[in-house]
Parts: C-alpha cells; structure tokens; sequence
C-alpha cells in the first residue's frame, strides 16, 4: 500500500495545513509514543528544529502528543538533523526528531524521525508510525512552548571538534560560510572559528522566514561573490537543516557533491582508509552522479556503485557493501566512520583539513575530473503515473539513448517530495542534451502537465 504521510525525507507539507496541521502533528507525536513504548527503550526523544517561524509550535505540539505516551522529551533548539542524529544515537534516547523542510521555503516544514541507530527509519516502521497517525483522532489544546536545552548542541560541536585531533587544526584557513539562515547558523561559524579557520559568515540572520531565502546550497552566486572579492581559499553552503554542504573554489568554480567525492575518496584511498566490498575501495552514488566521476574514480583504483536518488538508498548500499564513503551531486555526503547521516558540517570540516594540509587549491585537488554535460529539468504534473503508460514519453527516452550510444544517460523520476517529474540528460555534448532534455520534458508536460 501506498504511504500518505511519509515521504523519502520524513513528512512535509505547508506549515498549518494537513499533514503539518496542529490535530495531526499532535497524532504523529502520540504515534511516535507509541512506537516507543513498544520498543522498550529509554521512553525519551530529542527534538531539534531549523529556523523556520512554524518550527516551535510543530516542536510544542508534538511533544504534547509524545508525553501522551508518557514520553520525556530533551529539545535542542535551533541545530541541524545531523546533530540530531548524532543526539539520538549517544544519547539516552529512543529516537530523534528533526523539525525542518531541509531546502524548502519557510512556509514549508517536516518531521523526519530517527532512530536510536542514528539513522532514518525503515520503511515498514514509518508504515506502522502512519497507520497509527491516520487512525487517531486528536483535538489538541495549545502546546506550551519548549525550552531549548543548549548543552546538547555543545556536545555535537564537541564532537565535531574532537575529529580533526588537534587544537587549532584549521589554523590558516580563508573560508567565507553561507548557513542559509537555516540550523547552521549559530553552530558552524563558531565551530570553525574555534579550530583557527578565519571565518567570514553571511546569511547567518535567521528571522523565521529567510531561511534558504536566495542564500544556501541552492544559490551560490552570492558565496562565489564573496570568495573572490576576499580571495579566499574556500566557500562552503550549506541548507535549510545542514545535511548538506556544496563550496566554491579560489577562482569561482562550483564544487559539487560529485568533485567532493572524489577528492576525500583519492585522500582516504591514499590513507589505507577506503573500504569497500571484498577489499575493493568503493564509492556509493546515485544515479544523477556524473559520469566523469565514475571515470575518474576509475583511473584512481576505485570502484563506484550506483543507487536511485536519495540518501537513505545511498546508506543502505554502504551498510551492505561495507562502504564508508557515498553521496549525492547535490551534496549529501556521508562518511560512515564518523556519522550515520549526510553532515555538511563534517563535510566542510573533513574538505576544509584536506584542502589546507595537502598545500593545494581544492580545484587543484579535482585534477582529472572532466564534467559531461548534464541538464535537470523539472517538469510540474498533476499527478504521478508509471513511465510504462506512457508511450510518448518512452519514446523520446529511446531516441535519446539511441543516439547517444552509451556515451550518455538519461533518466527520468518523480520527486518524492514534489509534484515534479525530473528529466536528467547527460551526453558528450551541451546540444544534444539540451535537444533531448527538452523534448522529453514537452513529452512530459503532454501527458501529464499541471499547466
């Protein structure tokens, strides 16, 4: 059966407006208490929230419907959903929950619950936590507010901290920080400033509704602004709920999760450190992954494994292969050795080491990375069908991996957030993958278009 609530990152909608209204928010904190109790563990959870206006009374009102269940909750504020994961799992907790919309507007929210393991959970338990979300029936009064607890966010900066070994390990280092007004913004200048990195924040002025406002991982005109007026030696962007991270080199040049994979993959493999199945140093990808970074991977001696988008298919792969490195172009890295989800605090911490250590520009340190073309359109439908009903859809997909003869891709997926078809191409040349891109998506838009 089709799930109603929970999506490929946990629930999220409009802030208000179902599933994200104050009865049902109320029905998944009692569900969620459920599930608890059931477990046996330690009957306590953490919440953490980014910084959107809507955050606090999701945050109380869940938390009413947790303490139903006779469940304790620990708030740790305004953090990031790896801080909270990293909370859930040392902690003595039953699970986490992260209060956020990641890279959405603030209008938008979420809740994406995480285990004591630290990581998202299965399928089949979010499918139980909803069947009794929608069979609950909740008319809440008001939530007191919660208290944020700030100890808790210390323990996670701390824990970061403890990584690089040494006192001031950054000492030396330019690097111009974009929080996106988002779960980062007190945490990660102080953090970095604290490891000798001289640090310029922008984008650190959270008010409840500018969070990923022009600013973050999804506009970098503004950071690539800023690291070639102070010619630093790096930008790093964050998102909504830091779970991510992209950067921008000395000269401009963008630094995608692609680039980042294969610069700590050729640092780790130099270590002894990369792990793979059968002693094969591997990288886990997705499917929107260049094919210029498998090829690169490639002359360095390492192996890259594909999965279908998202981060917790990316995981699932590492923890079967017994990978420790994986990620997605859009900047999800997670290193298993030090964290059980993306961390683009980490991220940045582990790059920024590398980068400074190794005496070369992080540009210098993708030598041999050559970029295929590749277009991402969206495309807004009315509603999801499978692509076999399709027929001129399916069509235009053939004309394209006719022609490109296995010197392209082309893959065409539903958001599981959004009602969007996305149409990635990738070919040797920007003609024909604009051409083919175009087509599909006008494919699309025939079968299946909002407009």
């Amino acid at each position: 059966m089709s799930r109603q609530l929970f999506g490929t990152d946990g629930i999220r909608g409009v802030a208000g407006n179902y599933p994200l209204d104050e009865p049902t928010v109320h029905s998944t904190g009692a569900a969620i208490g459920q599930w608890v109790v059931a477990s046996g563990r330690e009957p306590a959870v953490v919440i953490g929230m980014d910084t959107r206006e809507s955050g606090h009374w999701i945050a109380a009102t869940l938390a009413q419907g947790l303490a139903a269940h006779g469940i304790s909750v620990r708030f740790a504020g305004v953090t990031t959903t790896p801080g909270v994961a990293y909370l859930a799992k040392t902690g003595p907790f039953a699970a986490g929950v992260m209060i956020s919309a990641s890279h959405n507007p603030y209008q938008d929210n979420g809740i994406k619950v995480i285990g004591h393991s630290g990581y998202k959970l299965p399928d089949d338990v979010e499918a139980s936590i909803e069947r009794s979300i929608l069979s609950h029936t909740a008319n809440p009064s008001p939530a007191a507010p919660l208290v944020p607890d700030p100890e808790l966010d210390h323990q996670y900066a701390a824990h970061l901290a403890s990584l690089l070994g040494n006192d001031s390990p950054l000492q030396g280092l330019d690097l111009v920080m974009d929080c996106a007004n988002g779960g980062a913004s007190s945490l990660a200048p102080a953090l970095f400033a604290q490891l000798g990195a001289r640090v310029h924040s922008t984008h650190a002025s959270p008010n409840g509704r500018n969070i990923n406002l022009n600013c973050g991982s999804l506009h970098l005109d503004s950071l690539r602004d800023i690291v070639l007026a102070r010619r630093a030696a790096l930008g790093v962007a964050f998102d909504g709920d830091a779970d991510r991270a992209l950067f921008v080199g000395p000269t401009g040049r963008i630094i995608d999760g692609d680039a980042v994979l294969l610069v700590m993959a050729r640092a780790l493999l130099a270590q002894g450190r990369l792990a793979g199945p059968n002693s094969q140093p591997t990288v886990v990808a997705t499917v929107m992954s260049n094919l210029g970074l498998e090829r690169a991977l490639a002359a360095s001696g390492i192996q890259m494994s594909r999965t279908p988008v998202g981060d917790r298919y990316v995981l699932e792969e590492m923890l079967r292969s017994g990978s420790n490195l994986g990620g997605e172009q859009s900047g999800h890295v997670i290193f298993l050795d030090h964290a059980t989800t993306g961390d683009g605090m980490l991220t940045a911490l582990l790059l920024s080491s590398t980068v400074l250590h190794s005496g070369k520009s992080i540009e210098d340190l993708t030598e041999g990375l050559e970029i295929f073309p590749q277009l991402l359109v969206n495309v807004r439908v009315r509603h999801k069908r499978p692509l076999e009903e399709l027929p001129e859809v399916r069509e235009e997909i053939g004309a394209a991996e006719s022609d490109f003869a296995g010197s392209g891709r082309v893959l065409v997926r539903f958001s599981g957030t959004e009602p969007l078809a996305r149409v990635m191409v990738e070919g040797p040349d920007h003609a024909r993958v604009s051409l083919y891109a175009e087509r599909i998506a006008g494919a699309i838009r025939r079968s299946l278009g909002a407009d």
